[in-house]
């Protein structure tokens, strides 16, 4: 049910300023990627007024530039639903809007008097520019605006090389992040969240329409809990249980040997911050074998570094979800193949790693960031569609699915971004899965029409004489569809058409 469109009243009159200093009066906090209690130095700086406080989350309209897509509103609704049973505890709760952030802000602010509005920085084009307009409007009407560091390890806008230029490649900037900025320690959650005395209008988390309409969302629940719980339980248990080997395993889809935070970390149910200082304190405690943990803390450490890079190159290059960095791009002839990219949807496409991932992705919401790339030179490479094609459907599908990652993670498998693998660079998704599945048990689980297949066979089922098929039960072009395409001779269209372009 869409709420009624909020009344903005007159502007203050001079003599309601100082009601509007009363400790009644309380503060705002906005909340938007930071869905948690514990470091929130929005939360904790309006705490620590002594004020009521009261959280509010806006939903935008469906029709605003980068709406969440289906796997993200499963995950979004149940954890605006943990976060509200969190505050419950506490006497308070979460206030639910939907419409223009700053005009419902406005009207929030104006119905309870509040003294101020709170918020933690988010750093995408869309929310920048939402954050400007409401700053705007929330100062006119006479409420002070305090925002926070809250999401990265650092600030876009004051981060840049010796001449001031953007960074555009990963391990400089990084190397100059770490020598640079301490990163603050996080903050620890309030311990009270004093109630306002009225609670304005708000609506019932089911009134937002997040969750999916067709039923698709019992695989995600199977494989997800949102929430700040979940986030912590889930960090701890990888800091002691898998960073040790984080470094030999990360790159085998068949283990579990990655930390799964991407949606929680974009969700904001745990911050960069913490699992930055944490993973450093876990280091320091280490007493022997320390080299060996550093290499690892450190590789793992470089992986929160390519999400604050993503958010770097999108804060710097916002034109970035549309059109490549790399401008010469922009004439690349790609190839318009519905009936291709639906097989590469559905994973379909007879190349059982990038089947696999993509059918992980539909049941799970989520994808090995290996097979991510894997399935991303496929599509861009072999098959030759628009990379967009590609962000376009992990963004409704993903979980995790973020907006500077999403973009900077296709425009690299493309060759087109910052950083980016060289074009000339095109994996081989048969040797790419024999190198990174050796035994197979990635591709049988989510391919399970060829589990009986020899290891021999199992990676390109299309190689595998008539008798090998017979005897796994497998027809090809029945139970599993033969190659859609040649990956030797799409590889060399890639390159000539790549060459014409330079």
């Amino acid at each position: 049910m869409k709420p009624p469109a909020p009344t903005v009243p007159a502007p203050l009159a001079a003599g309601h300023s100082k009601d509007l200093q009363s400790t009644r009066n309380p503060l705002i906090v906005w909340l938007r990627q930071d869905l948690r209690l514990s470091d929130n130095p929005a939360l904790a700086s309006a705490c620590e007024s002594g004020r009521p406080v009261l959280l509010v989350y806006i939903l935008p309209e469906r029709d605003s530039p980068w709406f969440p897509g289906e796997a993200s509103r499963w995950w979004l609704h149940h954890s605006l639903a943990s976060l509200d049973a969190q505050l419950s505890p506490l006497q308070n709760r979460l206030v639910l809007r939907r419409g223009d952030p700053a005009r419902e802000l406005v009207s929030v602010a104006r119905d309870v008097g509040a003294a101020g509005v709170y918020w933690n920085r988010c750093y995408e084009p869309r929310e920048r520019a939402v954050q400007d307009q409401a700053e705007y409007e929330l100062t006119k009407w006479g409420h002070s605006v305090h925002t926070f560091d809250g999401s990265l390890l650092v600030d876009p806008a004051r981060f840049l090389t010796k001449n001031s230029t953007p960074y555009q490649v990963f391990t400089p900037f990084w190397r100059a992040a770490c020598l640079r900025d301490a990163f603050s320690p996080p903050v620890a959650a309030p311990t009270r969240i004093p109630k306002p005395h009225c609670w304005p209008h708000g609506l019932q988390l089911e009134e937002l329409e997040l969750l999916p309409g067709r039923n698709w969302t019992t695989g995600l629940a199977a494989c997800w809990e949102p929430g700040e719980a979940a986030a912590l339980k889930r960090w701890r248990e990888f800091l002691e249980s898998n960073l040790e080997t984080y470094q030999a395993t990360r790159n085998l889809p068949a283990l579990a040997g990655t930390s799964r935070l991407s949606p929680h970390l974009h969700f904001g149910e745990i911050t960069p911050r913490r699992v930055y200082h944490d993973t450093v304190r876990s280091l320091a405690a280490i007493s022997c074998n320390s080299m060996d943990y550093e290499n690892q803390t450190a590789c793992f450490l470089s992986e929160i570094g390519w999400r604050e890079f993503s958010y770097y190159i999108l804060y710097h290059f916002p034109r970035t979800p549309h059109e490549p960095l790399r401008s010469s791009f922009a004439d690349f002839p790609w190839e318009s193949r519905p009936n291709w990219l639906r097989a590469w949807q559905q994973g379909m496409t007879g190349y059982p790693i990038v089947d696999a991932g993509m059918r992980e992705l539909w049941q799970t919401g989520w994808m090995h960031n290996r097979v991510r790339m894997i399935v991303a030179s496929f599509l861009t490479k072999d098959l030759q569609i628009h990379w967009s094609e590609g962000a376009r459907w992990f963004w409704d599908t993903l979980v995790d699915a973020d907006l500077a990652s999403n973009t900077l993670g296709w425009q690299w498998a493309s060759g087109c971004g910052a950083d980016a693998a060289p074009y000339f660079r095109i994996f081989n998704p048969v040797l790419q899965s024999q190198k990174f599945d050796p035994q197979g048990d990635y591709l049988r689980r989510w391919c399970p029409e060829l589990a009986r297949l020899p290891r021999k066979y199992l990676h390109d089922p299309g190689s595998a004489p008539s008798s090998e098929l017979r005897c796994a039960g497998v027809k090809l072009g029945r139970d599993y569809p033969p190659p859609i395409v040649d990956h030797a001779v799409r590889r060399d269209l890639a390159l000539s058409k790549w060459k014409n372009l330079r």
